[in-house]
């Protein structure tokens, strides 16, 4: 999915099918990204997108919440795919990425994870992410700057 030079079709209905295609790829994948794979699409719309999750042991730390690493990987991750998601969307490469951690995810809670992008211009892409619990209590808060090339 974050090779592919396929563009994505500028509508919601093209998003929401795009996104559950990158999913599946993500899940049969042997490295990180297929701990994403249990990641449901909520919706899709060009430039962003709503995902759930339900938190897994192999999401967790050692005190059984969501891990801080793992929260990263879901913001560069999920924020990506809403990058994807404008039309003639590529991954590009992260310039930079930050975190705020406000509240911790328990084992087996589920989660929404919801991802914007804020700017597309010609070489930048700014995206943004909250990661919150089902009362919509941010949990997570990111930003992502992305070189997309012209």
């Amino acid at each position: 999915c974050f090779t592919s030079k396929e563009t994505n079709t500028a509508s919601a209905g093209g998003s929401v099918k795009f996104l559950k295609q990158c999913l599946k790829m993500m899940g049969e994948s042997g490295g990180l990204d297929k701990a994403l794979g249990t990641c449901k699409v909520v919706a899709g719309n060009p430039g962003s997108c709503t995902l759930s999750m339900v938190v897994d042991k192999a999401h967790t730390n050692g005190v059984g919440t969501l891990h801080g690493g793992f929260s990263a990987h879901i913001v560069d991750s999920v924020t990506t795919l809403a990058l994807m998601t404008n039309e003639g969307g590529l991954p590009g490469v992260s310039v930079d990425m930050n975190l705020s951690y406000l509240k911790a995810a328990k084992l087996g809670e589920e989660i929404i994870i919801e991802a914007k992008t804020l700017k597309k211009g010609r070489t930048l892409a700014f995206l943004e992410c909250e990661i919150k619990n089902q009362k919509g209590d941010v949990l997570v808060k990111g930003s992502h700057t992305k070189f997309i090339g012209s």
